[in-house]
């Protein structure tokens, strides 16, 4: 080749190309920062709200020793009347419907607002839901009116790569360790072959600006999110694996599979019910979990609030202190939060893996109290089995049950393993024989098939794209 020779085509095409993702990055920076702010503001709302209505409100009206036993009757009953405003009044429904597991399909802007009121008041007023679903909305959504504000005719590929940056941004603020939402996000919205390292790169550089703004960098000591954010939890050491362990965890995992199948399966019911009359059956499905809860407390010496909200912040308390349970309040927690749970499912709008995580801990924490089967396993295979039994994400099940349960070694990451896979059949097996039409119509997470329609605030479970 001569000094005047032409460049070669792909040495023309490398620096367009580095250009273009280098502009990718630079926007999803500013997506992140966006995004994180948001996600921040809806957190601390629903916390503030939670505190404010069932702490702060009872003693501003001269309950001092606490809410009157009565107190979340009519809040969640009003919960259920916005949620049902909402879904009947406002696009999008207010979001999927968590009895068919985590939607990540990215959400529009103009359906954004309509998301987070059912949100608000489902998560901020205590229903047995989570914050997480209605996150990826928040993160999707302002990640495609930022694109479009900033481009009116940007590419298709370049709104989905920066809805998925926007997810990643906004999950970021549940974990102390970003990688969690990430694999849930990858797995939820099946990310694969070409496309994955188009939509990673972004996503985890807007995660990481996430993580930044919680965590502080230098002199900014950042947000704070200890009142929501779920970090490592503080369980014994554990040495290695025993016989006797795996057969415990094989057993548990068909247990909490089983269990939440059957949850799931309530909430999917109880979706077309309530739907038929939402202005009156939506408010007494919120008091039906109340009453659920206030029964629970009349049971035990634990009050209602283990029962009420998704369990995010219950599952500290519970795994630093099991010896405060005995086992029959962990059943009776058990069988009457599942209940409420399965009809938050299919009633209220929000996130499915909170709720899961904490009953699957409590299970994990009654299974303990097998002979020969510790509780840092126990816990570890409980959380693993009832993620993957309600999400239907094995990978996503295994991560975020061996860096929650971190601190304890790594010795029982193969239970985990064996708890999930085995979970993940079972749940698969009673679906397919219990629940045949959704499997049918669609994938295994309830997702309608391809061309078919989704009933009125039932939207399907897609791959991460605009809708």
């Amino acid at each position: 080749m001569t000094a005047n020779a032409p460049p070669a085509p792909a040495a023309r095409a490398a620096g367009p190309q580095a250009k273009t993702v280098g502009v990718i990055l630079a926007l999803a920076v500013v997506v992140g920062t966006i995004v994180s702010l948001a996600a921040w503001v809806f957190l601390e709302l629903i916390h503030q709200l939670q505190v404010g209505v069932f702490d702060g409100l009872p003693k501003d009206l001269g309950y001092d020793t606490g809410a009157p036993w009565w107190w979340s009757l009519p809040i969640c009953a009003a919960a259920g009347l916005i949620v049902a405003i909402v879904i009947m009044r406002l696009p999008g429904f207010g979001g999927h419907v968590p009895a068919h597991g985590l939607a990540a399909s990215a959400t529009q802007p103009v359906e954004v607002p309509g998301v987070l009121m059912a949100a608000i008041a489902s998560v901020g007023l205590g229903l047995v839901l989570g914050p997480e679903a209605p996150l990826l909305a928040l993160g999707s959504g302002l990640a495609i009116l930022a694109v479009r504000l900033a481009r009116r005719d940007a590419p298709p590929e370049l709104v989905t790569v920066m809805a998925a940056a926007g997810s990643f941004a906004a999950m970021s603020f549940l974990f102390e360790a970003p990688v969690i939402a990430a694999v849930i996000l990858i797995e939820a919205s099946g990310i694969g072959g070409k496309q994955l390292p188009l939509v990673l790169l972004p996503g985890l550089l807007a995660s990481g600006i996430g993580s930044l703004v919680s965590i502080g960098m230098g002199s900014f000591s950042g947000l704070s999110t200890s009142a929501y954010a779920i970090g490592t939890l503080s369980l014994p050491a554990f040495g290695r694996p025993t016989f006797v362990d795996f057969g415990w965890t094989i057993a548990l995992a068909i247990a909490v599979a089983a269990a939440c199948v059957a949850i799931v399966l309530l909430g999917r019911r109880v979706q077309p019910m309530v739907m038929s009359r939402p202005f009156v059956l939506i408010p007494v499905a919120g008091a039906v979990v109340s009453g659920l809860a206030i029964a629970f407390e009349q049971m035990t010496d634990k009050g209602v609030d283990q029962v009420l909200f998704s369990g995010q912040d219950a599952l500290g308390p519970l795994t630093d202190n099991p010896g405060a349970w005995s086992v029959g309040a962990l059943g009776a927690l058990l069988l009457v939060k599942g209940l409420a749970w399965g009809v938050s499912l299919g009633s209220f709008r929000g996130g499915p893996t909170f709720p899961a995580m904490f009953l699957g801990a409590a299970a994990g924490v009654m299974a303990s109290h097998l002979p020969g089967f510790d509780i840092t396993p126990a816990v570890a295979v409980g959380m693993g089995a009832a993620v993957v039994a309600v999400l239907r994400l094995p990978l996503s099940a295994v991560v975020l049950s061996s860096l929650l349960t971190a601190k304890s070694g790594l010795a029982d990451t193969p239970l985990i393993i064996v708890g999930v896979v085995v979970a993940y059949l079972v749940t698969t097996a009673l679906s397919v024989r219990l629940d045949p039409a959704s499997v049918a119509a669609g994938d295994e997470r309830g997702a309608p098939a391809p061309g078919a329609t989704a009933a009125p605030g039932a939207p399907a479970a897609r791959a991460l794209a605009p809708r």
